[in-house]
């Protein structure tokens, strides 16, 4: 304390100030390093997690504007622009591709979005809190089953012989060979989905629920509301910024889909249907002549596209109302 004040004093008479200065901003860095080290320290593996496997495999992007050959390197393959671009749009699979993606992720968005909000609150209107705590662990559940284990068990229940056809025969229809059926795929592809994954989503909403003033609940009770309305006038307003947030980062994955599902679920019967940019990506980069620079190219116009779509409906969500990102 005694140095930073002969700094300060220093600093009052005009003269030089410089190594003072520097030496109080420095202490004081130090001091915060020493005061929140524990949580520097856990801080630091997901810094590294990000630096090693997010930013810096960022630097493999000139992939897409090079024709990569692992003799030469990355940095000595022959620089070919903007070449792979133009051959994927004009390419035979660019529209089928990105129609497949897009459609997939709009009936997804469509009716997997609603599904964790709609379950959040249907389990907030139960009063029995052990009811609600088995449904709870029940839609959570799936969650933790290994998608390979997963996508087998959606193919048991799909098959000839499975459960569906069952009730179906059962009911005097024909049998469905799911699976084989191209239009069927991307109704199964959302609700395997939606049963894997509704309960594990409702938890973000559970939370906001509880963050809810009870005294709104008690005015809507005096103001003579009915549970339909209060869950209207109250429950609603109160989860909304949490749905505008998550339905934003939802837009912005809409030219994503991860390609272990569409890889374990789709084969030549149905692959109109479900081949998308994720897994049209998967093949090139790792099928038997693998292209590297065209599949990074195909990548990294999905990436931007992406990032345009976050960037759009952020906009729109800070113009209309008063919930963004940032």
């Amino acid at each position: 304390m005694k140095r930073i004040k002969q700094g300060v004093a220093l600093s009052s008479n005009g003269l030089k100030t410089t190594s003072s200065t520097s030496w109080i901003n420095r202490s004081f860095m130090l001091s915060l390093l020493g005061q929140d080290k524990t949580l520097y320290i856990m801080f630091l593996p997901v810094f590294l997690y990000y630096l090693v496997f997010q930013y810096i495999p960022m630097l493999g992007i000139i992939l897409a504007f090079k024709n990569f050959s692992p003799r030469l390197g990355i940095f000595g393959s022959e620089w070919v622009g903007l070449e792979h671009f133009i051959n994927f749009f004009t390419g035979p699979k660019f529209i089928n591709v990105l129609w497949n993606t897009l459609r997939i992720n709009l009936v997804n968005l469509i009716f997997g979005f609603p599904a964790p909000v709609i379950l959040a609150l249907l389990l907030n209107e139960l009063k029995s809190q052990k009811l609600k705590s088995g449904v709870q662990t029940i839609t959570y559940l799936p969650h933790f089953i290994s998608l390979v284990v997963a996508v087998g068990l959606v193919f048991d229940f799909t098959k000839r012989s499975g459960i569906i056809n069952n009730i179906i025969a059962m009911f005097g229809g024909e049998r469905i060979a799911f699976m084989s059926e191209s239009g069927m795929f991307t109704p199964i592809f959302v609700i395997s989905g939606i049963w894997q994954e509704v309960g594990w989503g409702s938890i973000i909403y559970l939370a906001a629920l509880s963050g809810i003033n009870m005294d709104l609940y008690e005015a809507a009770t005096i103001d003579g509301a009915g549970r339909w309305r209060k869950m209207l006038n109250v429950t609603l307003p109160g989860i909304m910024p949490t749905m505008v947030i998550l339905f934003i980062l939802r837009i912005g994955q809409m030219m994503s889909l991860g390609a272990e599902k569409i890889i374990l679920m789709y084969n030549d019967l149905v692959m109109d249907k479900a081949d998308v940019i994720s897994s049209y990506v998967y093949r090139l980069a790792f099928g038997t002549a693998p292209d590297y620079g065209f599949s990074t190219a195909v990548n990294l116009f999905n990436t931007i596209i992406n990032v345009i779509l976050l960037l759009s409906a952020n906009y729109v969500s800070k113009k209309f109302s008063e919930t963004s990102l940032w």
